[in-house]
Parts: C-alpha cells; structure tokens; sequence
C-alpha cells in the first residue's frame, strides 16, 4: 500500500528547508573563529629545585693573585721574565738601577772587616793587660811592688777591657748598617712571593718603574697569578643574600665552555653589600669548583654563571615556568572542545625552567606556554602545533 504522494507545495518546502540548513552550515563553517596554533605541554613528574642566579657575569679568579711594584722608583735594569712565563717562589723577577745602594753596601761590608781587625787588636791588648795586672798583684803581696803599680795595672786592664768590648760594637754597628743597606736594595728588587704565571708586565727595560703613591692608581710593575687553583666570583641581589651559606651546591657555566655545566660550592659569602652607582647592590659570592681538574685551561678573567641551588624535590608534578601567568594561573588545552580553559593551581619550589604544582592540575593534561601568541586567553579555540 503505498503512501499518499506530497504536494508540490509540500516538496517545494523541505527543498527551501533543506537549502536553508546547507547555506546556514556553510555560512557557520566561512565564519566560524579559526583555530589559533599554540605550543602545549604536558603535566608530568620530575624533578623542580628552587634557584637563585649571579645578577651579572661573574668572573673566574685566581685564589692566589699579586700585583707588584717597587717601593722605590727608578730605571728597570734587569727585567728576567716574560708576559705568560711561569716562575718560582723567590725568583728575581725584576731589578732597578742601584749601584749607589751596591756602593754603599760595599763601604759596610768593609767597615765590618776593618772593625773585627779593630776587635782582635783590641782584645789581644786587653787580655795581655789582665794578665800583667794579675801579675802586679802577685808582686805586691810579696812587697816587690807598691799598692799604686798594682792599682795601675788593674785600671790599665779594666780599659783595655772597655776597649775591646767597644771595638766588638763598632762590629756590630757596621753588621747593622750592612743590613740597612741590604733592605734599601731590596725596596728596587721584585721577588715572586709565589709559584705562578706573569699576567701582566708595565715597563720595559731602561725604562722608568714609579711606584704607586697612596691615592693614585698607578698600574701595576708586574701581575702575578697562581692559575693552579680557580674559583669563581660573582655578584648576587642583596635580596638573595641571606638565602646563600657556605657549602650550598652550585652550578657553573662559562661562555668559553658552551653547554658544560661543573659542579661547584659555595666557599664564601661577602660580609658585606657592594653598591656600585647606577647598579643594583649586589653581594660577592665565591664559589669552588668540585672538581679543580676540571678547571684546568680556563683562563683568569673569564665570564662565568652560577647557579646556586637551594633547595629540590624529586617525583613532584611540574610545569614549564614559562606557562604560568599572574596570580599563578595557566591555560588549560581541552580536547573535547579544543578550547582553552583558564585554571588557577597552588605552586610551590620553581626556577626559571620548573615550578612544581601542588594543585589545581593532573598529570597528562596540557598547557599553553606560547602565552605571547596574539589571542591566546581562555574560551580561545586552539589548534597544538606539537605532539
């Protein structure tokens, strides 16, 4: 039994109806908001420590450095080392003109020589004195001699005596002005105080060595620096201050060794705040490395960061730093409607690459960290660009 037909008016209307639903639907699909491509990351499990990093380059040091000048100044006579030689503790290194100094050291050493000839005169003189006195005794007791001869030869001997003791101070005297001249040598001589390598050199041979007078800086004669022990030194916000103690893990990375990270130590906190005119006031940190092997080769005078650690948690959830917005919120990518969802989470340890999340999100869901894009906010459609 078949249906009654529809009426051409009937037919004429599904057909308008069905038209209708085709244009609104491509109509939805010309307008509707296109996707914005955003870079997503999933919630997982790992480690997050809480850091603190140097405010400006730090810079590796020597633990043994001294920069050297005469007391005295004058004409360089004798300069024995090179810029980059390595020398020995108590090697001359350098020498200024001082023959007068020489001269006068030769007229001591002299005067010693002439003042002990003096001594054993004196005392040969002396003691045959002593002995001719003790003989006058003897006589007298026997009443060969008078008391007066007796009385003489003891006060001829007690002189004789002084004699000798004085020419013995003459010795002693000269010995010392010797010596003095010997130390005002030595204010136009430069010793190495230490094994080490010659950094630096100011002045060339015939040249003139001015020592620095209190108040003026004047460079250095000679820079010596001990490169078999390293550390580094670097400025750290006065805020961070009282954060740092000594011992503290640190991780050290230097321009000159590209991604290689040594380990290190907190070996000293400066007592004190450095405030440097238009810079933050920092607080200087030293810091060791673990292993000084593997400081071998750097260079005195490199740039260097450090990080120090603080504190660290393993098997924590954590998200990328870089996803979290004020007032510790994120955007939450939703696959069912592909849109993103604002959720606020409670954080707790963070640097700048982790913050470890406490609530507010599972494992396995994924957040935007391309929170620069133009459009990105909540109720955005979102399309991932990765995985």
């Amino acid at each position: 039994m078949h249906g009654k037909p529809l009426s051409p008016l009937v037919r004429r209307l599904l057909i308008g109806l069905a038209m209708i639903a085709a244009a609104t639907l491509l109509l939805w699909w010309l307008t509707r908001p296109k996707p914005i491509p955003v870079v997503v990351k999933e919630v997982t499990e790992g480690r997050v420590e809480s850091t603190i990093a140097n405010t400006r380059a730090g810079t590796v040091e020597a633990c043994q450095r001294t920069k050297l000048s005469t007391i005295m100044g004058g004409r360089i006579e004798y300069l024995g080392v090179k810029e980059g030689d390595h020398v020995k503790k108590g090697q001359l290194l350098m020498k200024l003109w001082n023959e007068d100094q020489q001269a006068q050291a030769a007229l001591a050493a002299s005067q010693i020589e002439l003042a002990r000839r003096r001594v054993a005169e004196a005392c040969i003189v002396a003691a045959n004195a002593e002995r001719e006195a003790v003989r006058q005794a003897e006589l007298r007791v026997k009443g060969f001699v008078s008391v007066g001869k007796e009385d003489a030869a003891r006060t001829d001997a007690q002189a004789r005596r002084a004699a000798c003791n004085t020419a013995k101070a003459d010795v002693a005297q000269a010995e010392a002005r010797l010596k003095a001249t010997r130390v005002e040598q030595g204010r136009t001589v430069l010793y190495a105080p230490f094994d080490g390598t010659v950094a630096k050199i100011v002045g060339e041979l015939g040249e003139y060595s001015t020592p620095s007078p209190p108040g003026v800086p004047t460079p250095p004669a000679i820079d010596l620096i001990d490169d078999s022990c390293l550390y580094v030194d670097a400025p750290m916000d006065e805020v961070d201050a009282p954060k740092i103690h000594h011992g503290q893990p640190v991780r050290i990375t230097l321009d000159a060794l590209p991604r290689q990270v040594l380990p290190g130590k907190v070996r000293r906190v400066a007592p004190y705040v450095l405030a440097v005119e238009k810079q933050a006031r920092t607080v200087d940190v030293e810091v060791d490395f673990d292993r000084p092997q593997e400081a071998k080769g750097l260079l005195v005078g490199y740039s260097a960061d450090v990080e120090i650690v603080l504190d660290s948690r393993d098997k924590v959830l954590r998200i990328p730093t870089a996803a979290l917005q004020e007032g510790s919120r994120v955007l939450v990518y939703n696959p069912d409607t592909h849109q993103l969802e604002e959720r606020k989470v409670k954080t707790g340890l963070a640097n700048w690459e982790h913050t470890q999340v406490v609530e507010g999100l599972s494992a396995g869901e994924r957040i935007v960290t391309s929170l620069e894009k133009e459009g990105v906010k909540a109720g955005a459609y979102a399309e991932p660009t990765n995985p």
